[in-house]
């Protein structure tokens, strides 16, 4: 994605994102063109390629901005680590039902892997109580770790359709962390 603090730039990317989104609800990604996005806006070619490079510049855009989203929420909250993953999952339920039908969890996974690390560092700084549990481990295992922990149980959610109440899950997580704290 081109970066660009244009309103109308902004405008641009939105719809087209918009777009995009609106049309994985109807058809596979695969199949997905970029001039099938640009017919489900009022822009011109142009426009899009002034802003992305392709679909998946759009979507891997979209993706970093929830991203975003959910480092400023873990870092802000007072809640739990994982009820505000939960929220977050909620709130983007669509996003990764989507995602899942498509088969394309993994690329949340890749975009965790290569945008949580960076966002550590401005973690540490602050009093999150996550920055806190690492202390003065290796913060490159323990961020990989709790991603792939972390992703693994969203995409099992997400595989049974997100139907299980994240309360019940999260008490499971709980009781599972006691049990093992408990083998010390």
């Amino acid at each position: 994605m081109k970066k660009s603090e244009n309103p109308s730039a902004i405008r641009s990317k939105k719809e087209i994102t918009e777009a995009l989104l609106k049309l994985m609800k109807k058809y596979p990604y695969s199949e997905i063109t970029v001039k099938q996005i640009i017919l489900e806006t009022t822009l011109v070619r142009k426009t899009f390629y002034r802003n992305f490079d392709s679909k998946d510049d759009v979507l891997d855009s979209y993706i970093s901005d929830i991203l975003s989203e959910y480092a400023a929420a873990v870092n802000t909250s007072d809640a739990e680590i994982l009820s505000v993953i939960f929220e977050f999952c909620i709130r983007y339920k669509d996003f990764l039902s989507l995602l899942q039908k498509n088969n394309m969890l993994y690329r949340l996974l890749l975009k965790l892997n290569s945008y949580l690390p960076a966002v550590h560092i401005e973690i540490a700084k602050s009093e999150n109580p996550i920055s806190k549990c690492f202390g003065e481990l290796d913060p490159d295992y323990l961020i990989a770790f709790n991603i792939g922990a972390a992703w693994n149980v969203i995409s099992k959610w997400a595989e049974r359709g997100m139907t299980d109440p994240p309360e019940q899950i999260i008490g499971t997580l709980k009781s599972y962390f006691g049990k093992i704290t408990d083998l010390k």
